[in-house]
């Protein structure tokens, strides 16, 4: 399966960041469903069985992210699940984030290499 098959899930509540990350992800060939908060990410999880989803760690609630990729996980979410983040550098440190269920964190700004190239070994 190529790229072009591929769906991610982004849940930001920063519109601005949502469309700058859909036109990188659109750009490299994947289809992105946003959503604005962490209730409309399981909304949309449930609807869109993504290949993959990236979370803002900071939404409406300090730990809204974090909360979220529990839900995700509970409601059967087993696709890889990437935080992004301002503080990624410092989460990652003292965070355990495979216990979390987390493939990895990017640090915002993200760069738009970085991203599509870690899509693109994780989804190939």
């Amino acid at each position: 399966m190529n790229e072009t098959s591929r769906t991610v899930l982004y849940v930001e509540d920063d519109a601005d960041y949502r469309d700058m990350v859909q036109a990188i992800l659109e750009a490299g060939g994947y289809r992105m469903i946003g959503a604005a908060s962490a209730e409309e990410g399981i909304h949309a999880f449930k609807r869109e069985a993504p290949d993959l989803v990236l979370v803002d760690l900071m939404m409406e609630e300090i730990d809204a992210g974090t909360n979220l990729i529990t839900r995700l996980r509970a409601a059967g979410c087993e696709a890889p699940i990437y935080m992004l983040s301002s503080v990624g550098d410092d989460f990652s440190l003292t965070t355990n984030i495979r216990e979390l269920g987390l493939a990895g964190v990017f640090q915002k700004p993200i760069e738009p290499d970085t991203l599509l190239a870690v899509l693109k070994a994780r989804l190939a």
